[in-house]
């Protein structure tokens, strides 16, 4: 999977000039935070339609969402009009697809040798982060809107709850966010894009397990119901399911929003020690 959606090598210098003329333009426009961030988001987004990583990545999801959804997730025997057989699935399609989405970030500045060039124009290390984050962030959104033909098969046949179905997806873009930060961490790790999607699966398993029900009924026979609850309570899982339910708990928000805001705060400080290494 990670070498099917590699970015194909690229000369630095190209790469090197794109970025100076974005930034310089960027500057002469306001040179404020907001325009850095927005001006590495079209790099990115760029850097992702430029390629086959982008196509190859939306068709492969598409179709791994329509398989799981249809053949495994039994959508029509289930005779219900809901989307549990779509979301169910999605915190282990992302273990795969959202690593080898995101695994690219930082490791292919350090191996084109850019990370230094964009370090060093106008822009500051949490910008750069941010900006970044967001674009591949955005890119996974439009391949979950991609998805909406389901959201229409549903509604032709039944007569679901479209509020749950809104508070899925809505808990689905929350989740891939937080995968999407564990890569933007790893990324930030090596230069080596395999190593980097290794890594994040890798973590992002281990934040899968931790409240998957076989584990916690495991974790009960050695440790107290209390070690186990607060064990699962770091678990994707757990929080996810309330978006399922179609509850939009503050609780469950605020728990992606810290995964993602503490593996960005971990990015950063990657990056600063390397450049003061």
């Amino acid at each position: 999977m990670s070498e099917q959606i590699q970015q194909q090598p690229t000369s630095p210098a190209p790469v090197a000039a794109q970025s100076a003329t974005l930034f310089s333009a960027a500057a002469g426009r306001s040179g404020t935070a907001l325009a850095n961030i927005r001006t590495i988001m079209k790099r990115e987004l760029a850097g992702y339609f430029t390629s086959p990583i982008a196509y190859v990545f939306l068709v492969i999801f598409l179709l791994l969402t329509g398989f799981f959804t249809f053949t495994i997730g039994n959508f029509f025997e289930r005779g219900e009009a809901s989307l549990v057989s779509f979301f169910t699935w999605h915190p282990w399609l992302y273990l795969f697809l959202v690593p080898a989405a995101g695994m690219r970030l930082w490791s292919e500045e350090r191996r084109l040798g850019t990370m230094e060039l964009l370090l060093t124009m106008p822009v500051t290390t949490w910008q750069a982060i941010v900006g970044k984050f967001l674009a591949s962030w955005l890119f996974l959104a439009l391949a979950l809107v991609l998805t909406f033909p389901v959201a229409i098969t549903v509604n032709y046949f039944g007569d679901p709850d479209n509020g749950v179905i809104f508070a899925g997806y809505v808990g689905s873009l929350m989740l891939a966010g937080s995968y999407l930060a564990v890569s933007c961490m790893t990324s930030a790790l090596t230069r080596n894009q395999v190593i980097s999607f290794i890594l994040s699966v890798m973590i992002c398993l281990f934040l899968i397990l931790a409240g998957y029900s076989p584990v916690t009924d495991l974790l009960t026979r050695y440790a107290s119901p209390v070690v186990v609850e607060v064990i699962a309570a770091f678990s994707v899982m757990t929080h996810f399911e309330g978006f399922q339910r179609g509850v939009l708990d503050t609780r469950d928000v605020v728990f992606f929003g810290s995964v993602i805001g503490f593996m960005l705060f971990v990015t950063g400080v990657i990056i600063r020690n390397q450049r003061a290494g």
